[in-house]
């Protein structure tokens, strides 16, 4: 999904433009693949409420508390149009490059037949840490064996 604050403005609070880079990367290396792009910033809650949820993170909130706080759920994103595309390039089934359980889960609800996933981490920095141990424990987000926190 679209990331601005990461992707344009080079916000190193999460790993978005890394996890594309290394998507690119993936697909390039493997000479098939596709990438579909949604405009979902901020898990779906637009740019100025993400602004929003940064300021309550400044405060000692985390990524999904920030949500919660000004009234949405931890993730609205929805995978409709990405069935749709899947579906429309006449594609059978996926491996997908996410660490997102929920995108499998929304995909396979859909009937695209999730074949595999491969975890997509791209590294820690000092400002990201938090945020991507949040998402594993809170969101269920898969690593791998990656150790995030010391």
């Amino acid at each position: 999904s679209e990331c601005l604050t990461s992707e344009v403005l080079g916000s190193l609070k999460c790993d978005c433009k890394a996890q594309l880079d290394a998507a690119l990367e993936r697909i390039q290396a493997a000479g098939r693949g596709l990438v579909i792009y949604l405009r979902q910033e901020g898990r779906g809650i637009g740019l100025g409420n993400k602004i929003r949820a940064y300021a309550l993170q400044e405060a000692g909130a985390d990524t999904v508390d920030a949500n919660r706080l000004l009234g949405f759920e931890d993730d609205l994103r929805s995978y409709d149009v990405a069935v749709q595309v899947i579906a429309a390039l006449g594609i059978r089934s996926v491996r997908l490059l996410t660490n997102n359980p929920l995108k499998i889960e929304a995909l396979a609800e859909a009937g695209v037949k999730v074949s595999g996933r491969e975890a997509v981490f791209t590294g820690l920095n000092p400002v990201n840490q938090n945020y991507l141990e949040t998402k594993r424990v809170r969101m269920g987000h898969l690593y791998g064996r990656v150790k995030l926190s010391a």
